[in-house]
């Protein structure tokens, strides 16, 4: 046991290897290339905007706020965003979150219908000829003439906006959906008959893997829509939600509410398609554009 013991203690002890100079000076040329090459730009033109934004909104007669003064009226909403007052009276947090719970709904019924919609039009070339025409026409139909027709048929604001989302976000599915399935290679079909594959085996290992980078190009379109679809219909429909604060300021003249509403709605939407940009990176690989 002595014996052991003493081995235990006289054995040497690991030690931590630390990076060389040279590794760490490789290091910190790779960030200052990423700084230099991803972060300085942005900041210095967005800061080039602030500045020609203060000194043409701070001379007597500007209609709208400087920067400086948008900061100071706005600040209680930045610093405080979930306070609830009750009602409509709710903070710049509870309107967003209020409005991605519309977008969620809506625009998950339109990837689901119109992914099947679009396998449906790639795959026949009689569903193709019968439904293309029908779906050209309605994509032109602007999203909020829309917002009528859910009204009467739906009785209640909230489902009404989420059908507009719907109706709005579903073209981009379909046609790129479609697209991406007439694409698939011949070699790929060719395997599925070899292998016998059965029409959801076909579906699962064939067709959505190959039509993926256009499905998910529509998907991403289909969000940027979806937002500014939400935003619109909000403004009309009331209740709590971005839009309708955008529309509740502008009735109360408090130009720098809106000012700051609309940052949060740019923040959202880069957000949303960033999220959806890189799901179809992680899918596709990186061949989704």
């Amino acid at each position: 046991m002595s014996e052991s013991k003493t081995l235990a203690v006289s054995s040497p002890v690991a030690r931590l290897q630390l990076p060389s100079a040279e590794t760490l000076a490789q290091h910190g040329r790779r960030v200052g290339r990423f700084f230099l090459r991803q972060i300085v730009p942005p900041v210095v033109v967005i800061g080039a905007l602030l500045l020609l934004w203060e000194v043409l909104c701070s001379r007597p007669g500007a209609m709208l706020p400087a920067p400086s003064q948008m900061l100071d009226d706005t600040w209680e909403l930045i610093v405080n965003p979930f306070y609830d007052y009750g009602g409509n009276d709710v903070g710049m947090g509870w309107q967003v979150l209020a409005s991605l719970e519309r977008v969620a709904y809506g625009y998950s019924l339109a990837v689901i219908v119109g992914v099947a919609l679009g396998v449906l039009v790639g795959k026949s070339t009689w569903a193709m000829r019968g439904l293309d025409p029908l779906f050209q026409v309605l994509r032109t139909v602007p999203p909020l003439a829309w917002l009528p027709i859910s009204l009467a048929a739906f009785q209640a604001s909230n489902p009404s906006a989420i059908f507009v989302i719907f109706i709005t976000a579903i073209w981009p599915i379909i046609i790129n959906t479609s697209v991406g399935v007439r694409n698939i290679p011949e070699d790929y079909r060719n395997v599925a008959r070899v292998l016998r594959l059965n029409g959801f085996e076909n579906f699962t290992k064939i067709m959505l893997p190959a039509a993926a980078p256009y499905v998910f190009s529509g998907l991403r379109i289909g969000i940027g829509l979806s937002w500014l679809a939400i935003v619109a219909a909000e403004m009309l429909i009331g209740g709590v939600g971005i839009g309708f604060f955008i529309w509740d300021a502008w009735n109360a003249s408090q130009i720098s509410d809106i000012v700051l509403a609309l940052i949060y709605v740019g923040l959202v939407g880069y957000a949303l398609d960033a999220l959806v940009g890189l799901v179809g990176k992680r899918v596709t690989r990186g061949t989704a554009s």
